[in-house]
């Protein structure tokens, strides 16, 4: 049943993102930089359903393979995690100072798409430079060694069954992963939407002269964005939060 679920998201998620990136790259009037941001999380989603939902169906299978190859296999979906958080991250900044400096609705793209980037780069570094020290201690759980080698690394390869929880330590997933990577960007991006929807509140509830339409209709369409990205926000907490809520349980 866990594999036929898994096959059923791959197979909505890769079509519909594919879709979401092609619409925005043949549509002129949405190449701004919530887009871009909107692109890199599909781009991410997409690799969710093509490769992290595949690597996720072997691991359930837990075949017996090398230990650093299993780590391959389970890093994935942490570096996608993380990059999606940062990218709406990136999305909440992005409409905060569209309402609050609404001269900013003019620019183009140009240099969000870097800014995309470095979120990707940021994802795969946090996680290289933080799990040295885990994978070490994994390691020591798995072959009940007193001491790794030098830089953290594990002194020789050896065989293990190939699960998430072996190679991924619960305390790398709870006070690295949930207590630094999604909690505070997530309470981050909740305080800037509620800024967003305080600031547009304000906007419409001033009084305007009769010929003077345009911020009224400007701030109903921020609005009606801000509630469609919210939404989204909502969607992914919704996801991913009691998962990271049962580690925690499981690690205390």
């Amino acid at each position: 049943a866990y594999i036929c679920i898994e096959v059923l998201i791959a197979l909505v998620s890769v079509p519909g993102n594919i879709l979401v990136i092609w619409a925005v790259k043949m549509n002129q009037a949405l190449r701004d930089a919530t887009f871009c941001f909107i692109v890199s999380l599909a781009v991410a989603d997409v690799a969710v359903g093509a490769l992290v939902i595949p690597l996720a169906i072997i691991i359930d299978i837990g075949p017996q393979t090398e230990f650093y190859s299993c780590l391959m296999v389970a890093c994935p979906v942490l570096i996608l995690t993380e990059s999606s958080i940062l990218a709406l991250l990136a999305i909440a900044v992005d409409r905060y100072l569209r309402v609050k400096i609404p001269v900013r609705a003019g620019m183009d793209v140009q240099g969000w798409d870097g800014c995309a980037g470095l979120g990707w780069m940021c994802s795969e570094l946090g996680w290289m430079c933080s799990e040295l020290g885990w994978m070490c201690r994994a390691g020591m759980d798995v072959q009940g060694w007193d001491g790794c080698a030098e830089l953290g690394w594990i002194q020789a390869p050896f065989v293990i069954k190939c699960r998430f929880e072996t190679v991924i330590s619960m305390e790398y997933m709870v006070y690295f992963n949930f207590f630094v990577w999604v909690l505070p960007p997530l309470l981050l991006m909740l305080l800037i939407y509620l800024e967003v929807f305080n600031l547009i509140r304000k906007q419409l509830s001033k009084k305007v002269s009769s010929g003077a339409g345009d911020p009224q209709k400007y701030y109903g369409k921020e609005l009606k964005i801000a509630k469609s990205l919210a939404l989204v926000l909502f969607l992914f907490a919704l996801s991913w939060l009691p998962l990271h809520v049962l580690n925690c349980i499981t690690l205390f």
